[in-house]
């Protein structure tokens, strides 16, 4: 029998590198290469490879599952979707409905994560919806929306990097996080560029820089604002630049030349010396590019942090021009897409501020709802979660597990237990989903069609490859079936094409803006990178702009937006065309060592696994060599504690205690201890996290928090 491939993209990280599916004859499917997407090339990792695997029956969920006598059991869908509009028309009727929460995912499509704050705001009429993006680049978000008013991961493409001068990579480990992208920093230095690299540790992608400074955690801002103090002592700001195209340079500069180089080195560890060699390296080429990731913005300054790493590109003279600029590397599948239409606590479709009458007026009328029926801003997604079982009562999670992801993780583990009433849909029995009274078995990647929006703000086609097992529903149909019982019959389609024609329509006009994008182009374009607004039309092509059709027989063919794969260029999306420099000062972090606690934990991820685990941790493949958590420690600090490599070591911190092996090595500072996240129980990284917020951004204190460190004595 003949078979069909289809081409799609991965379900794992930002870089939604494409693949085909095809299905086999004997049954299952097969993962192949797909060369002509650009930003992959073909290659992919060990999770994209095996992500088929998770695709089968006995890896995931195939039934909905509601709590009987205390444990789940089997249900039909009617039952499970009675219990769910049962249970929170119930909370709503008591309490309110900002005792109903929804909590969110940046693996959801753009349709769902659309569809779910529509849900959130039409249907149930609260405003407690956030979704664990918030914990990946908010901060990220939040300084570049600030200098450039507009976010979007990259504003440029990645075929642009092995073009420039330099890149400053800061806090990104993307030979393990992300391993197709690092060619694109390979052919950077085989074209005589060179690459900076900052963290703790000496990573995978540390090992490739021409330059690695290794701060103390928690220390990147003032390690930002040195290398700022020495670019004006040496003379090495544009002004020209500065004059043209920015503001606040007097304010940005008087605060960096505080941060002067020796005591920089105090702070962070990196040595003067270092401090100018980064200058130079940095300064001389005619093009250079700072790209930051978690290790900065998971900080309770984060947004100041990343500020200052964009005020470094703005003394320079380099954004908003070719091969320069800074960008931020976005880590869920859709990270991007995910914050942009809905989801996020302050924000509407298309990127629109929920606290802008203009922009509520314009989602109402798409909406066909009053727009005072709309709720106002909600709790941030930490914030969210603490509320649980006082505030917020019951709560509807899709695609998250918080009980593994979030900061502070017993806690969260407790509030989700003491709701009295928890729904979740997911692919799998997560930790989360395990803790539910009612769970929904969703479709996944390619199962569906669907779009997702990527680092580079490319958005992409997603297709459906192959039929999920029956009694599995998309969530597109679980929003529509729950609309339907709590008395919303119309506005919830299940076809994600008709879906996104509604999104494009809300978020037409808007920063992040859909409008002129269509299945067809993304199909035939491999994707199209936003804003791309519709183009006006005098003539019946305009029906053809708006679905993709072909123009009537002698029409002239509709104008179509080629996409916007590069931003600034001629101006930022500032009213005055200008960038802003952030005032911002170097301020300790939320929790410090001392005595008890003297040392620093610091989180992250390893090549095989992927953010909470709950799917990869299926794959035997990926288990074999990431079989479970461990300590990542200095051998001075192991010789302290008489520890040996594999010893079982005891992690403490002010919220809790994670016990896991020990792995000895000279990659990491002597002050810093390094666990990988992906793991629940007993080795669990978040159990120790800080929950303190980044005020702007609300951004949890991920990388950095005081711990110590206790030997359990040798494995028995």
């Amino acid at each position: 029998m003949e078979t069909t491939s289809t081409p799609t993209h991965c379900p794992y990280c930002a870089l939604q590198c494409g693949m085909n599916i095809t299905p086999l004859p004997r049954g299952g499917v097969e993962v192949t290469e797909r060369p002509d997407f650009p930003v992959n090339r073909g290659a992919l990792c060990g999770k994209g490879r095996t992500a088929a695997q998770v695709l089968s029956p006995a890896a995931r969920l195939t039934s909905p599952l509601v709590r009987s006598g205390g444990k789940l059991v089997e249900a039909g869908w009617d039952e499970a979707l009675d219990r769910i509009a049962g249970a929170l028309s119930g909370v709503r009727a008591h309490s309110g409905p900002d005792a109903v929460g929804v909590f969110g995912g940046g693996g959801l499509t753009n349709e769902k994560a659309y569809g779910l704050g529509k849900f959130a705001r039409v249907v149930l009429g609260t405003s407690q919806i956030d979704y664990n993006g918030r914990f990946c680049m908010s901060s990220a978000a939040a300084a570049g929306t600030k200098a450039f008013g507009l976010d979007r991961g990259l504003p440029f493409p990645l075929e642009d990097i092995p073009r420039t001068g330099c890149v400053v990579l800061v806090g990104s480990n993307l030979a393990e996080t992300m391993p197709p992208s690092l060619r694109f920093f390979s052919e950077l230095r085989a074209n005589g560029g060179t690459l900076i690299v900052v963290d703790p540790r000496r990573t995978k992608t540390a090992e490739q820089a021409d330059l690695h400074l290794a701060p103390r955690p928690g220390t990147d801002l003032a390690l930002a604002l040195g290398l700022l103090h020495l670019v004006v002592a040496e003379g090495r700001t544009d002004e020209e630049y500065i004059e043209k195209r920015t503001s606040g340079w007097e304010e940005a500069r008087a605060a960096a030349m505080a941060h002067w180089p020796e005591y920089v080195e105090r702070i962070t560890g990196v040595s003067v010396p270092q401090l100018r060699q980064a200058v130079r390296m940095f300064c001389e080429p005619e093009s250079a590019m700072v790209l930051t990731a978690r290790g900065p913005e998971q900080q309770s300054k984060g947004t100041d942090t990343v500020g200052a790493w964009i005020n470094l590109c703005l003394a320079t003279g380099r954004a908003g021009r070719p091969l320069s600029g800074y960008g931020c590397l976005t880590g869920q599948g859709n990270g991007q897409g995910g914050r942009e239409h809905g989801q996020k606590a302050d924000q509407l479709p298309g990127y629109r501020k929920l606290d802008d009458p203009a922009a509520r007026r314009h989602v109402a009328e798409v909406w066909g709802v009053d727009p005072d029926s709309l709720p106002g801003p909600g709790r941030s997604a930490y914030e969210l979660l603490d509320a649980l079982g006082t505030d917020i009562r019951a709560l509807l999670l899709m695609g998250s597990n918080p009980v593994v992801s979030a900061p502070r993780a017993a806690h969260v583990e407790e509030r989700l237990r003491s709701l009295d009433f928890l729904a979740v849909c997911d692919v799998v029995l997560s930790e989360t989903a395990e803790l539910a009274d009612v769970v929904l078995p969703v479709t996944q990647w390619a199962e569906e069609t669907g779009t997702t929006t990527s680092l580079e703000g490319r958005v992409l086609l997603r297709r459906r490859a192959v039929a999920p097992p029956a009694g599995v529903r998309s969530d597109l149909e679980v929003l529509h079936g729950l609309a339907a019982r709590l008395g919303v019959e119309k506005g919830f389609p299940t076809d994600p094409e008709e879906v996104f024609g509604e999104l494009r329509r809300a978020s037409a006009g808007g920063p992040a803006d859909y409008s002129g994008i269509t299945y067809r182009r993304l199909a035939d374009e491999n994707g199209v990178f936003w804003p791309c607004p519709e183009m006006p039309a005098e003539s019946a092509g305009a029906v053809g702009a708006a679905t993709g059709a072909p123009a009537p027989d002698g029409a002239a063919p509709p104008p179509v937006h080629p996409g916007t794969p590069r931003l600034f260029l001629d101006r930022f999306a500032t009213g005055d065309g200008r960038a802003r420099f952030a005032a911002v000062a170097h301020r300790a972090g939320a929790e410090e060592p001392d005595a008890e606690y003297p040392l620093l934990l610091t989180t992250g991820r390893v090549v095989s696994q992927y953010q909470s685990g709950a799917q990869t941790r299926r794959v035997a493949e990926l288990n074999a060599a990431a079989p479970g958590p461990f300590v990542e420690l200095h051998p001075r600090l192991a010789a302290r504690l008489g520890a040996a490599e594999g010893d079982p070591l005891a992690v403490v911190s002010r919220r809790g205690r994670a016990v896991a092996p020990a792995r000895i090595t000279t990659a990491i500072r002597p002050d810093t201890v390094f666990m990988p996240f992906h793991w629940p129980g007993e080795g669990r990284a978040n159990t120790l996290t800080n929950p303190a917020l980044d005020p702007t951004s609300k951004m949890p204190e991920f990388k950095s928090c005081a711990v110590r460190v206790e030997f359990l004595g040798p494995p028995a």
